[in-house]
């Protein structure tokens, strides 16, 4: 039985949500498909971010995925903030469009499809998992744990987190999961463009 989600949980679902469809928006308007900037999604997602950000977050996943959140969003934020001084000096944006051009409204349909960015035709990359009983003993495996994360992170644009703090959540997921000795699998991967870590008891049907 799946534990109940927190309210907290909740308004984290909600963010990420958020934040998902801010940056479909933006890819949207840079391939010519949205007619402006989302600038009312960005500020509902800086509104969120605000928000939670003045809170006392007790619970250290929690605190982590908001941490991780932040870090995406301020990146994001980032590539905006340079695309439009590229806009500003008249210089072509991404994917070989000036970010200044508005879409071309005789751009045929099919044209502007074409435009999009293609789907994973293999799907989302199999996971990295690493099993763990007792962080303090294996620490080389929550180093290579951590290097898995670094790298997911960096392949989605997200700043690193700091090593202890990703420590105090490995211990206190395996502290949560683990009984008797079991051990807890970590899983590190992308999915639709965010990283996915998750930790559950390995049972032998799901460290895979």
């Amino acid at each position: 039985m799946a534990p109940p989600v927190s309210e907290f949980e909740r308004r984290l679902q909600e963010l990420e949500g958020e934040l998902k469809r801010l940056e479909l928006e933006y890819m949207q308007f840079q391939t010519g498909r949205l007619a402006k900037l989302p600038w009312d999604s960005r500020k509902r997602v800086e509104n969120l971010v605000k928000q939670y950000d003045r809170m006392h977050i007790q619970n250290t996943a929690e605190r982590f995925r908001f941490e991780g959140l932040q870090s995406r969003f301020a990146a994001f934020c980032e590539r905006w903030e340079r695309d439009l001084k590229m806009r500003e000096l008249g210089r072509p944006g991404p994917r070989g469009r000036s970010v200044s051009d508005p879409p071309s409204a005789s751009m045929p349909a099919a044209t502007r499809e074409r435009a999009a960015p293609p789907a994973e035709a293999a799907g989302p990359a199999r996971p990295d998992v690493v099993a763990l009983r007792d962080p303090e003993a294996e620490s080389d495996k929550v180093r290579a744990l951590y290097e898995k994360l670094s790298e997911a992170r960096r392949q989605t644009g997200d700043a690193d987190v700091p090593f202890e703090r990703f420590r105090e959540v490995v211990r206190a997921q395996v502290s949560k999961h683990a009984k008797e000795g079991v051990e807890v699998a970590f899983r590190v991967g992308v999915q639709d463009g965010r990283v996915v870590f998750t930790a559950k008891p390995k049972t032998g049907t799901n460290d895979e």
